[in-house]
């Protein structure tokens, strides 16, 4: 059974597939009333660095859907605000409960907290990953269009947490992924030399092939034939220093009325939320026909359910 998820690239494609398709399932049992506590008496430690909607009230509420508890702690409530090692509060969290979740700025933390934890250690999001944002993002095109593999996916925005995740996923799903990212904010270069060194199609799953990757500077060139547009926040928590500057740089990578054009007939639009409308997306593309935003916020709940039950149960 997998420990941990700390990004999509390590994660074992059988879990990755597992946990998608499991999402499913528990998504139409809690639309028929049937919720059963399959983690009853379980307990989730979730630890926040960073502020959060999303993620904390999914994986609270998932917990207590499933019959367990989620304990909150921010750093004013934890001596880890006042240096407590990492390695310390990983190896006490891991003696009180059965899972930690983690949402920081550093991709290490996380890995350190899951060197020393005994117990599965989720990375909720840090500066350089969002694993737990593409599930729900999978479950959403899969529910959208019936399938992963063999669609087509334009990144459009920064090269952050958001496009490495994706990147990952995409590639494991078997979607090919245009980013469009203005020079100097492309990908982590470690997730591209991943993709391009090519990792080999889940066995047993179905897929016969992997995504592929490219790497453009217009908006325009990713949307052309797209099934899925995706953007995100110009600056992101950490970066309200560089807002003026990224509005500058970043004008004209915005998913609009006119972008949309350029997709396919039927594309969705997705945005992995908090957004800043009039930026990176419109209203218009928001609260257009073509949006899946708000069905992909929901997701995040169903994923995150499966993901919880994997880890934690097997």
């Amino acid at each position: 059974m997998t420990k941990d998820l700390l990004t999509l690239a390590s994660f074992p494609d059988k879990d990755f597939f597992k946990v998608l398709e499991r999402a499913e399932t528990l998504k139409a049992v809690r639309a028929g009333g049937e919720e059963r506590f399959t983690l009853k008496g379980r307990s989730l430690a979730m630890i926040f660095e960073k502020s959060s909607t999303r993620t904390r009230v999914s994986f609270e509420a998932g917990m207590s859907q499933l019959g367990g508890h989620a304990i909150f702690l921010s750093p004013a409530d934890t001596q880890i605000g006042r240096g407590e090692e990492i390695r310390d509060t990983a190896r006490v969290l891991s003696r009180y409960v059965d899972a930690i979740m983690v949402r920081t700025y550093s991709q290490e933390s996380v890995e350190e907290m899951a060197e020393y934890a005994s117990v599965p250690v989720i990375n909720g999001l840090t500066d350089k990953h969002h694993p737990c944002q593409v599930l729900a993002d999978l479950l959403t095109i899969k529910e959208r269009f019936g399938r992963l593999e063999g669609l087509r996916l334009a990144y459009v925005g920064d090269g952050n947490n958001m496009a490495n995740s994706l990147i990952e996923g995409c590639v494991k799903a078997g979607i090919d992924i245009s980013l469009a990212c203005p020079e100097g904010y492309d990908p982590d270069p470690g997730v591209l030399a991943w993709a391009k060194a090519g990792q080999p199609a889940a066995k047993g799953a179905g897929r016969a092939k992997k995504g592929k990757v490219s790497l453009v500077r217009e908006p325009q060139a990713a949307a052309e034939g797209a099934d899925i547009l995706y953007t995100d926040v110009w600056a992101s928590m950490g970066q309200e220093s560089e807002k003026t500057a990224r509005r500058k740089r970043f004008k004209g990578f915005q998913i609009n009325g006119k972008l949309i054009g350029k997709a396919n007939p039927g594309c969705i639009v997705l945005h992995c939320l908090p957004a800043h409308r009039g930026e990176e997306i419109t209203d218009e593309a928001m609260e257009g026909v073509n949006s899946a935003v708000f069905d992909q916020a929901e997701n995040r709940l169903h994923a995150q359910k499966a993901l919880l039950e994997l880890l934690i149960t097997g």
